[in-house]
């Protein structure tokens, strides 16, 4: 890249990275630092340990309903645990729609990211049909086999959704710090303890 259009790029708010290309900025930054976190200290990663746990549990609790004696607390159990990450899930697209308002139009990264949200969408709406389902059935015995089959699939596209969720900040660099911030963290000092 020519100094003319490293200058060009700067006044754009791009950076320049290794090659020809050149980084937005804006998709670094917040739309809303109150609801969607800080630069560089984004609320949607966060937020979504709520429901991945909460669902990973309620599978957990699926499956072991079927390996004891009185099964009921276990299903019941799940059921809730959805409930947990049905809410958490929602807290989580709040704040991970006002990332998605910072990616730019027409790139790789606005593809990833709307793939992401309309899995992450499939999936709070399957848990939470899953969660009527139970409740209207009741929590007597342990969880039956569409039930249990119905959350299994539904983690396992979450985990497609996490994979994406996972390119856009760490090969996009969506809602990270800009190059030059990330740079600090590797240049080498002479004094203080982080010295090698």
């Amino acid at each position: 890249m020519t100094s003319e259009q490293q200058a060009r790029a700067k006044q754009s708010g791009e950076t320049t990275r290794p090659g020809e290309a050149t980084w937005p900025t804006e998709a670094t930054r917040p739309v809303g630092a109150v609801v969607a976190g800080p630069h560089g200290h984004p609320f949607h990663p966060m937020l979504v340990t709520v429901p991945i746990g909460a669902w990973v549990a309620a599978l957990v609790f699926d499956i072991a309903s079927h390996l004891v004696d009185d099964p009921a607390f276990l299903a019941r159990g799940a059921m809730w645990l959805i409930a947990v990450g049905v809410l958490g899930a929602l807290a989580a697209a709040l704040v991970g729609f006002l990332d998605l308002l910072t990616i730019p139009r027409g790139t790789p990264a606005m593809r990833t990211a709307l793939v992401h949200m309309s899995l992450n969408l499939l999936v709070t709406c399957a848990y939470a049909a899953g969660f009527f389902w139970r409740h209207a059935d009741g929590t007597t015995g342990s969880v039956g086999a569409g039930k249990l089959a119905l959350s299994a699939v539904s983690l396992a596209v979450l985990g497609v959704s996490g994979y994406l969720g996972g390119k856009l900040a760490y090969r996009y660099g969506v809602r990270v710090a800009d190059e030059a911030t990330r740079a600090e963290g590797y240049t080498r000092t002479r004094t203080g303890p982080d010295r090698a």
